[in-house]
């Protein structure tokens, strides 16, 4: 590639999964190669400032990214510019070869930064507006997915000005008990309930519409927890599966990231030849049916019987050091650092194909 190539690592961001976003960034930055790449650290403040954070060590001793007026910095949203500025002077600090977003959630993972870059005509790492945005939203995503004839869980859907009429007689007689209640715009479990008696209903309901205006309720389903990670544009491939056995009541936030004993990762799963490679196949059909681009991971049910159901996918998975995604490929023959340059290279690629497209008529 010549040169050394530039890439912004975007972390943080206004989202309730802003630790979280942190965590992965630290893996990504280790696994990014000082030899092909000069990496800008960018971390978006809980209010939405973009920080310069110019000493990796805050990376890696913070779980939120730490205000600085002075190193406060911005993106000028016009074709062709890819200059980072600092506010306090209008001075550029690089410019930007590829912008690699480790954003989990609310304006990070929903298509908005996406749209960002598309504005700045910059290349970017992972799914494109499309991808992103029907990914995030548990209830497209999964009426997309259902009308492909992919195999989804049972759901109802409610807005917040439809909450005095959320009958609890009404949901579970169309989905069963117990049932999840869960915001439909979010990631990592936050906002999140299982709910096995009248009791515990309104509480769940206030709980996930604290975190988003429309919250989706799924039915449960007795059966393993499989992850299947997706890589690559057109032609994506998928990793072998892997099974999550939770120690609490579901795999929760805490499970996944404050407890160290939350869950029990099996890699790969230990299921029939067959089925590994019918959750494969499912895992890139969905990743394909949805629009995405670069990397997903891609969550299912194993039922009692045998049947796959797929559950949900995240267009940017975690990349902690406990999370699936870079695990899986890992056990596929993938090191993490050579994953991390497939995505970049991917990021690149992508942009080189739409750069050949007319733009007038």
């Amino acid at each position: 590639m010549g040169d050394k190539k530039r890439v912004a690592l975007l972390f943080g961001g206004r989202s309730a999964e802003h630790e979280v976003s942190v965590q992965s960034a630290r893996n990504v930055y280790r696994s990014i190669s000082s030899k092909k790449y000069d990496v800008l650290l960018i971390g978006i403040s809980k209010d939405g400032r973009w920080i310069h954070v110019d000493d990796p060590d805050i990376l890696f001793n913070h779980d939120i990214v730490i205000y600085e007026e002075s190193k406060e910095v911005v993106l000028l949203p016009y074709p062709g510019n890819r200059e980072i500025l600092l506010l306090r002077d209008n001075t550029s600090i690089g410019s930007i070869d590829i912008f690699f977003p480790i954003l989990h959630g609310t304006f990070g993972e929903d298509g908005t930064i996406q749209s960002l870059f598309k504005i700045c005509e910059a290349p970017f790492v992972g799914a494109g507006v499309l991808g992103s945005a029907v990914g995030m939203d548990k209830e497209f995503m999964k009426r997309l997915l259902r009308d492909e004839g992919i195999p989804i869980v049972k759901f109802a859907v409610f807005s917040l000005d439809e909450i005095a009429q959320i009958d609890f007689n009404e949901v579970k007689k169309k989905l069963g008990i117990p049932l999840f209640v869960k915001p439909a715009n979010l990631g990592s479990s936050v906002g999140i309930s299982k709910v096995k008696k009248r009791e515990e209903f309104a509480a769940a309901v206030r709980k996930a519409f604290q975190y988003d205006i429309k919250i989706i309720i799924e039915e449960y389903i007795e059966g393993r927890e499989l992850e299947c990670s997706v890589l690559g544009n057109e032609n994506p491939l998928a990793s072998v599966p892997g099974e999550i056995i939770p120690a609490h009541e579901f795999y929760s936030y805490e499970a996944k990231y404050t407890d160290p004993n939350g869950a029990e990762l099996k890699i790969p799963a230990q299921i029939p030849k067959v089925q590994s490679e019918g959750i494969m196949e499912l895992a890139i059909k969905s990743f394909k049916v949805l629009g995405c681009e670069g990397m997903a991971r891609v969550d299912f049910f194993l039922k009692r019987g045998g049947d796959i159901v797929v559950n949900e996918l995240n267009t940017i998975p975690g990349f902690t050091n406990i999370s699936m995604y870079p695990k899986l490929w890992e056990a596929s023959g993938m090191s993490q650092e050579l994953l991390v340059e497939k995505l970049i290279k991917l990021g690149f690629e992508r942009h080189e194909r739409e750069r050949g497209l007319k733009r007038n008529y």
